[in-house]
């Protein structure tokens, strides 16, 4: 069986994201098992280069796995013919002009998202990325979660009938940083650094509801701040100048309407930490990211309203667990396998930068609905 090395410039590997789910959790793991298995038996091994700022901490990273290629100089990297493609997990404000020299050096490009600051710098780099003719992909991690993946079974089976309705509830508490250390990047409470929980959470759900049950037809959302001051890895007091919670109402193709909050300062009363409820006029599901649990109208409850008594219906107990019937792997690794296939000619991968603005557009409408109060309608957007 032939092997084929594929070069890969990873760029942001020293943040978490980027370290943990991309590099360990996905290139690392690939190649421990012996690369990506194409459709002909060829199997294609992945060798990062890792790129960052940071010469010490990508030292460290490269001895600690037994990597030996790294740089600072992302100009250097991108000269070399024979590392093809281009991933990005850096911080928002400075993935565009990254990304533009990867495409002016040819490089198929992965990325994180948002791609861009903004719509207008998103669809400068898919006009560039056509242009040039590389391939492009975005994260959509979400999609590859084993609650999602059962979800989209029984979309694609039929089982909800007509769906009416979803109702997402995402978030968890993201402490301050005084009484404990935050377990986010204090980035990302400032937006003057690129943070903001509608900037980072509205793409992933437009690619949610787009791929699962339609495409976003307009938003209505309230973005706040409800913690105004937090503290940051080194336990000094900054101003948190980003939306650390955004309630968004999406009404989606078919007249299924969509309502999901996303806050950072919330405390978890569900079984995950985000939670999709769906209802259809034949069944209803509940899917996390891991679990998934239906009810069909034949074992649906007929309550009645009565406050004066104890409710007796034990509603919960009333759900069926989705069972696996099938293995699941890490959702990002998943993703990258996908993403190597394609770039290597052997299968399709959708989520390319144009949902990547797409997502972003949504971000951008959702803030200026909140702003200025009002329901905005998303049109088509053009190449």
């Amino acid at each position: 069986m032939a092997t084929r090395r594929l070069g890969i410039i990873m760029n942001g590997v020293t943040g978490r994201m980027g370290y943990r789910q991309h590099l360990v959790r996905s290139i690392l793991a690939i190649q421990e098992q012996g690369g990506v298995e194409l459709s002909d038996g060829t199997r294609i091994q992945p060798d990062p280069i890792l790129v960052g700022r940071n010469a010490e901490k990508l030292q460290d990273i490269a001895k600690e796995h037994g990597l030996d290629r790294w740089t600072t100089d992302l100009d250097e990297a991108l000269g070399n013919a024979e590392d093809s493609v281009y991933f990005d997990s850096q911080l928002t404000n400075v993935r565009e002009a990254a990304i533009t020299q990867a495409i002016a050096a040819g490089k198929h490009v992965y990325t994180e998202k948002p791609i861009a600051d903004d719509v207008e710098g998103s669809l400068r780099l898919a006009r560039l990325a056509a242009d040039r003719g590389v391939k492009t992909g975005v994260v959509h991690d979400k999609l590859y979660l084993p609650g999602l993946l059962k979800l989209r079974r029984l979309v694609e089976s039929g089982f909800f009938g007509r769906i009416l309705s979803v109702r997402g509830e995402f978030g968890y508490w993201v402490f301050e940083g005084d009484l404990q250390p935050a377990q986010r990047p204090s980035w990302n409470y400032r937006k003057e650094d690129g943070g903001g929980i509608t900037i980072d959470m509205f793409p992933h759900w437009n690619y949610v509801l787009e791929n699962l049950f339609g495409k976003v037809e307009a938003v209505t959302a309230k973005v706040v701040t409800h913690i105004p001051e937090r503290w940051d890895e080194k336990g000094e007091a900054y101003a948190a100048t980003a939306d650390d919670s955004a309630y968004g109402i999406f009404e989606l193709e078919g007249g299924i309407i969509a309502q999901i909050n996303s806050s950072w300062a919330t405390r978890v009363n569900r079984g995950e930490l985000v939670e999709f409820h769906v209802d259809g006029t034949h069944g209803s599901a509940v899917a996390g990211l891991h679990h998934c649990v239906t009810q069909d109208r034949n074992l649906t409850p007929k309550p009645v309203w009565n406050p004066d008594l104890v409710e007796s219906i034990r509603f919960r107990d009333l759900w069926n667990e989705v069972p696996d019937n099938q293995p699941f792997d890490n959702g990002f690794k998943a993703q990258w396998e996908q993403f190597i296939r394609y770039v290597e000619g052997d299968g399709e991968h959708p989520y390319d930068f144009m949902a990547g603005v797409r997502g972003l557009r949504l971000a951008e409408a959702g803030l200026i609905s909140s702003a200025e109060g009002r329901r905005i309608e998303l049109g088509e957007i053009e190449l």
